[in-house]
């Protein structure tokens, strides 16, 4: 999705002139974030834009962290692809649910008696971000047709 397209989304579901009033800007100029701009389009760079060239000139994940923490989230860096052909679907599936599985497992051991200490929660905290990563690399082999690397990265990954 194209940074217009989420913007025009975005004013889909609230009110553009409060938008504006808000930001201090004319109507006309939010409205033009939401249509595609350069040569094809009479859009203008919108926020989304800027704040995507900032982050490509200066590569600093804490601007995206700190962005999805104001909304209430986390960044998570996808691990880069390895994928190349072939195949090995069932025991990158089998991986996904044991690492569910692992999951599930933390949070019942830790609610046993009732409340969550601080290290429990950064076990919890470590096993979820380990099943989002080895979930968006599945996710990845299957949109690029690869499996058999998946399976090699997640034996490094349990080494470190």
């Amino acid at each position: 999705m194209e940074s217009h397209e989420v913007v025009h989304q975005a004013l889909e579901s609230s009110n553009p002139k409060e938008v504006a009033a808000e930001l201090g800007i004319s109507l006309s100029l939010v409205y033009k974030w939401a249509q595609a701009g350069g040569e094809a389009g009479s859009g203008a760079a919108n926020p989304l834009d800027r704040v995507l060239k900032l982050y490509q000139l200066t590569r600093d994940d804490h601007i995206l962290q700190w962005l999805c923490q104001q909304a209430g989230g986390v960044f998570v860096k996808n691990p880069p692809s390895t994928c190349k052909k072939g195949f090995e679907v069932m025991p990158a599936t089998q991986e996904i649910v044991q690492q569910f599985a692992n999951l599930l497992a933390s949070i019942s051991q830790a609610a046993l008696d009732n409340s969550i200490t601080r290290e429990e929660a950064e076990c919890i905290r470590h096993v979820w971000d380990e099943l989002k990563r080895y979930t968006e690399g599945f996710v990845r082999c299957c949109e690029e047709g690869d499996f058999v690397h998946l399976t090699e990265d997640l034996k490094k990954s349990h080494l470190k």
